[in-house]
């Protein structure tokens, strides 16, 4: 009898971890979740990992998403928020999720793609994860050759920047490189979940206002 995925069941905050998934298998997967789904998925080499968020980790991600929007648009930056979208190289054998991600200096070059294939198109120039009960795939990034990933655990903000093929710990961003959003993102964060998120975007616009001239 063979299983099939819809008869598993996944808790929001647990993983799922499967080997010996070739290719076509994860890409079969892609197809019957659809793009309306909670899960993230990431593969590497044969090992797929299906995370289901809990409801925190999808406030803060969108969040900490608005407040990025904020920057770019007060600093009159194009961009394209991508979320969550499937990012994946079969050359490479790998693919990622995100939970969430922007097209920044590169935005140009995918501005109005309906598909973005890795194996042509650059990939995104930040990504972000919400690590509340999953872990981070810096490996899945670092050969995606995504400049810049940040990692939120509840608490800190952390700031990597690919160097030489590796992530390096970074105290400032290098997309916001005039701003301390390692130290004001979680803070306003924070602040969203006592005041609520109008409030808060309004004031944390300000913030940027006034550090941008």
């Amino acid at each position: 009898m063979q299983l099939e995925l819809n008869q598993l069941m996944i808790p929001p905050g647990s993983n799922l971890l499967m080997k010996n998934v070739n290719w076509q298998m994860f890409e079969d997967l892609l197809t019957e979740l659809g793009d309306k789904r909670a899960a993230r998925l990431s593969y590497s080499r044969g090992i797929l990992e299906i995370m289901a968020p809990l409801p925190e980790h999808e406030d803060d991600k969108v969040i900490i998403g608005s407040l990025v929007e904020i920057i770019l648009d007060e600093s009159n930056i194009e961009f394209r928020r991508l979320g969550s979208t499937t990012f994946k190289n079969q050359r490479m054998a790998q693919a990622i999720e995100a939970d969430e991600c922007f097209y920044i200096e590169h935005e140009t070059m995918i501005r109005g793609k309906k598909r973005i294939d890795l194996a042509t198109d650059p990939p995104p120039d930040l990504a972000i994860e919400i690590d509340l009960t999953s872990r981070t795939h810096f490996d899945n990034y670092e050969k995606l050759g995504v400049p810049e990933l940040w990692r939120f655990d509840g608490h800190q903000l952390q700031i990597y920047l690919l160097q030489q093929g590796r992530y390096m710990d970074s105290a400032t961003s290098r997309h916001f490189p005039q701003l301390s959003v390692k130290e004001e993102i979680p803070r306003y964060l924070a602040r969203s979940k006592d005041i609520g998120r109008t409030r808060t975007m309004r004031e944390f616009r300000a913030w940027v206002k006034e550090q941008i001239g």
